[in-house]
């Protein structure tokens, strides 16, 4: 059973959904469909329709995932082999689900809603929502979270047309760099919150071990950097913290 929204309850998620959509457009929509503008030219390269294209921006919404489908369609695998790629390749995304919906949980909303706020999930979304909610009251959080990535994933959906119709007006070179601006984009989201402490060692450790361990190898190296450094950040925040008592 749930609780019932009040009316003032629900003019309050009203006006936190038009806050956070404010809050999105701007830099992180900018970024974000700018990193769909790569993507949308990579479609248009691979010989792949707009409308496909759109479709997986609208279905799957995850960049990595989206370029690994493209490129693997685009040297004949099979549809078998495309969704196991694609499946492996978006479980990071689970992980932030896990530590998002107990954070905007909302006794008012019917729980079977969650499993569509949680195709909502991506980088820029949760990292603001994780930064933005706990300084909210609970019941208007996950109108925070949706407000905002809604705008977002409008934000791809367009960058991904015009990335697609702008494919030969555009040199290739600059349009597939456009992809790894969210990547960045999300690290100097976390470099701009250094109040903790094990963040900033993750960073650190991060930034020493990735080019070692990609050198040592190109497929294992992220994983293990992310695995590693993560890992040795939190045991360390842990240690410090249990030494200062």
């Amino acid at each position: 059973m749930t609780a019932t929204a009040t009316p003032a309850g629900s003019k309050a998620r009203r006006t936190m959904f038009l806050i956070a959509a404010r809050e999105a457009v701007g830099m992180p929509s900018i970024v974000l469909g700018a990193s769909y503008v790569g993507f949308g030219s990579l479609v248009r390269e691979s010989g792949i329709g707009l409308w496909l294209g759109l479709f997986s921006t609208l279905s799957a919404w995850a960049l990595p995932g989206q370029v690994a489908l493209v490129e693997l369609y685009g040297v004949g695998a099979s549809l078998l082999v495309i969704a196991l790629a694609v499946a492996l390749t978006n479980a990071r995304l689970m992980p932030m689900t896990i530590t998002l919906m107990p954070l905007i949980h909302d006794p008012a909303v019917p729980r079977w809603r969650y499993y569509l706020y949680s195709h909502l999930v991506a980088v820029t979304g949760w990292a603001f929502s994780m930064r933005r909610c706990p300084e909210m009251p609970r019941e208007v959080r996950l109108s925070y979270f949706v407000g905002f990535a809604t705008v977002l994933w409008l934000a791809s959906l367009i960058g991904t047309a015009v990335g697609f119709l702008l494919a030969d007006a555009v040199p290739q070179s600059v349009t597939l760099g456009l992809v790894f601006l969210n990547p960045i984009y999300f690290m100097l989201i976390f470099a701009t919150d250094l109040r903790h402490r094990a963040r900033v060692i993750a960073l650190g450790l991060g930034a020493v071990m990735g080019p070692t361990l990609h050198t040592v190898s190109h497929d294992w190296g992220l994983m293990l950097t992310g695995l590693i450094a993560g890992t040795a950040a939190f045991g360390a925040d842990r240690l410090i913290a249990r030494h200062r008592g």
